[in-house]
Order: structure tokens, then C-alpha cells, then sequence
């Protein structure tokens, strides 16, 4: 017979990480939406070049809040496995070093602050999508994946994909496309791209989370 005090732990221990779950779930998605009503009605441009750019508006509190409330999530997050609290440490690093290191104001990063930033940007989302790829689609026990869980996978793989679709965009449109389509800037594409990028992160947490498809 199971000890009533090791349930009631156990129980705790699983509220707790759902919970986490689902506020670092919360934040990635509100994090674009919030930086861009924000400079609404803050700033003279709602719309910056990137997400980062807000760190240069009036949003500039807002926009590092955010970022640490994430990290402190994540370091707090320990997972299952060593894989888990290795991950979520390394990525909640990634966040603080977006937040501390104010990204250069346009074209590529050339100052010390700018490339730190660039480097710790794109450390978080690779993090991001291995938790996506890798650790959310792991099956616990030996025997089959239930539906839900094969469901669930689905739709973590398909956050991830996105999310890596996002960041090589990123990267062929800072390459070429902005050299080869001047006008697309109108269209802030990487803001967007980033802005699908953390909804694909948050959406990923918040099925973890159980606020959708919950575990069996």
C-alpha cells in the first residue's frame, strides 16, 4: 500500500510543473501581442522590425519582464530527467542574455551587445524546439503511446517544424531576401516570423500543460 504522504507529494509535484508548464506556455504567446498593443499606444510605430526591436521603444520594461518571468519558469521547471532540468536551465540562460543584451537598432549586429543578443536569441528558440522535437514527444513505460499521446506528438512536432521554418526564414531573409525584396520590410517579416515562432513555443507548453489534449 502506497504511502498517503508520497501520493499527496507526487500530486503536488505534478500540479506544480503543470502549472509552469502553463504560465511559460501563457507568456510565449502573449509576449508579441503584448509588445505590439503596447507600442500602440506607447510608442509612434506599433509594429518594430522584430521582436527585439521593442527593446529600443517605450516597451522596453515590458519586453525584458517578460523574458525573465520565462527564464525564472524554466529554472524552475526540473522535468523528469536530467535532460529536462539541462534543457530548461540552458534555455531559461538564453532568455536573460535576450533581455540583458539590447539588440543592435537595424541591419545586422554589429556591437558586442547586438551579437550576444543574436547568439542568445537564437540559442533559446533551438532549445525551445528540441523540448518540441525531442522531450515532449518521449513515452513513458514500454507499452504503446495512447491516442492522445500519439495526438499530442502531432501537434509538438508540427510546433517545432514550425519553429524551425521560422528561424531558417529568418535567416534567408536577413541573407538575401531583404537585399533582393527592399519592400518587404513594409511588412516586418521578422517580426511575424518570431511572432509564429513563440505561439508554436507557448501552444507546445500549453498542451503540456494539459490545458488541451491532457495526459492520460
Amino acid at each position: 500500500m502506497k504511502d498517503i504522504n508520497s501520493i499527496d507529494k507526487n500530486q503536488n509535484l505534478l500540479i506544480s510543473y503543470l502549472t509552469l508548464r502553463k504560465m511559460i506556455g501563457v507568456l510565449g504567446v502573449m509576449l508579441p501581442v503584448i509588445l505590439l498593443i503596447g507600442c500602440c499606444v506607447y510608442c509612434n510605430d506599433c509594429r518594430q522590425s522584430s521582436i527585439s526591436s521593442y527593446y529600443n521603444t517605450g516597451m522596453r520594461d515590458i519586453f525584458v519582464g517578460i523574458l525573465f518571468s520565462i527564464a525564472v519558469f524554466l529554472f524552475n521547471y526540473k522535468g523528469y530527467e536530467s535532460k529536462d532540468f539541462i534543457a530548461s536551465n540552458w534555455a531559461g540562460i538564453s532568455a536573460i542574455g535576450v533581455a540583458l543584451f539590447g539588440t543592435d537598432q537595424e541591419g545586422y549586429p554589429t556591437s558586442f551587445s547586438g551579437v550576444m543578443h543574436y547568439i542568445c536569441a537564437t540559442s533559446f528558440f533551438m532549445t525551445l524546439t528540441y523540448f518540441c522535437l525531442i522531450l515532449f514527444t518521449k513515452t513513458s513505460g514500454t507499452g504503446q503511446p495512447s491516442l492522445m499521446k500519439i495526438l499530442r506528438n502531432k501537434i509538438y512536432k508540427t510546433c517545432g517544424y514550425i519553429m524551425v521554418l521560422c528561424l531558417v526564414m529568418i535567416i534567408i531573409y536577413s541573407v538575401w531576401l531583404s537585399k533582393a525584396i527592399p519592400g518587404l520590410s513594409k511588412l516586418t517579416p521578422v517580426f511575424w516570423l518570431e511572432s509564429f515562432a513563440l505561439w508554436a513555443f507557448g501552444v507546445s507548453w500549453l498542451v503540456k500543460g494539459e490545458i488541451i489534449f491532457g495526459d492520460d
